[in-house]
């Protein structure tokens, strides 16, 4: 078997063992691949591993050897796999990997909403606390997760995993899914319209696909739903929102802040509103890149491709 990986540098910058890959087939390793070189470097792989490089139709049309694409993410939108099951390529991708990094830094994001740690740190380093006249003081208002309602906008792993942490904080959890349960799954937890969940949170955290329905969700209508004091946290996808909607939002103070692990273009573009935006902390897609869950990551990309060499499959997006 051909393997080759388009971007692999994300995944495993050094730090983690290609071994476990290595022995399924020859394997080929770019660290990134430009458009121009997609069809050139995917040209005779029977397995082409992608995490962000896109494999449209127009580009799927013309591998004829290849059988399999292991996308190396959960999300599954850069490639086109209605095309790709119409030429019987199998394409997986690798499903709750990232749960707890990615839960673990919705809360890094709303605790630094809520404390300013950096900020604070800063100014004692500079000497504000050395000079001052009181015993403490603060720059920013300070704010306590006990008693607050957190929205979850769609609710699988992750958005169950940070509602569990939600709880721990003693906060309120208000779900919105497409198909929502009949039943709740912890108390001081309902489910809710998402018109009612926006309007009702402290905190919204969105964890939903992209899709046609759910791009540009969060506009300047649905912020305008949400309380002044509110604030939203995107660690899903960045189309979910519309930036200059929520630049305007977090200026005039429609909503009080807003953390963003994602945008809309990876890598943005300087001129992005977002960049100065008030009260908007924005971090460069990292939720996911904890060493510990680009290990499973990897680990189950592997076993992906060992069931289907096996002619088993597992984890396949488009049976």
């Amino acid at each position: 078997m051909n393997i080759v990986i388009l971007d692999g540098y994300t995944l495993n910058p050094g730090d983690l063992s290609w071994q476990g890959l290595e022995k399924l087939g020859n394997v080929s390793i770019y660290e990134r691949t430009p458009p121009d070189l997609v069809l050139e470097r995917a040209s005779g792989a029977d397995i082409l591993l992608t995490n962000k490089t896109p494999l449209h139709a127009e580009i799927l049309a013309k591998l004829s050897d290849l059988q399999y694409i292991g996308v190396l993410a959960t999300g599954y939108d850069v490639v086109d796999v209605n095309f790709a099951k119409q030429r019987n390529v199998v394409v997986t991708n690798v499903p709750g990997y990232g749960t707890d990094s990615v839960a673990q830094m919705v809360f890094a994001l709303l605790l630094e909403l809520c404390q300013n740690v950096k900020l604070h740190s800063d100014a004692v380093r500079s000497g504000e606390w050395a000079a001052g006249k009181d015993w403490c003081f603060w720059k920013t208002p300070l704010v306590e997760l006990a008693g607050k309602t957190l929205g979850i906008v769609g609710y699988g792993q992750i958005g169950e995993q940070v509602a569990r942490i939600g709880l721990a904080f003693g906060m309120k959890i208000v779900a919105f899914k497409r198909t929502m349960a009949e039943s709740t799954p912890f108390p001081n937890f309902r489910w809710a319209r998402l018109s009612e969940l926006l309007e009702v949170s402290d905190v919204v955290s969105l964890h939903c696909p992209l899709t046609p329905e759910t791009e540009g969700m969060i506009n300047k209508a649905s912020l305008a739903g949400m309380k002044s004091t509110a604030f939203l946290i995107n660690t899903a996808r960045g189309k979910l929102l519309v930036d200059e909607d929520l630049a305007d939002a977090l200026n005039r103070g429609v909503i009080a802040g807003a953390g963003l692990d994602v945008l809309s273009v990876e890598p943005p573009h300087g001129s992005n509103p977002l960049f100065k935006a008030n009260n908007c902390i924005i971090t460069p897609h990292i939720a996911w890149a904890t060493k510990e869950a680009r290990s499973r990551l990897l680990n189950t990309a592997v076993d992906n491709i060992r069931a289907f060499i096996s002619g088993t499959m597992k984890n396949v997006v488009n049976k």
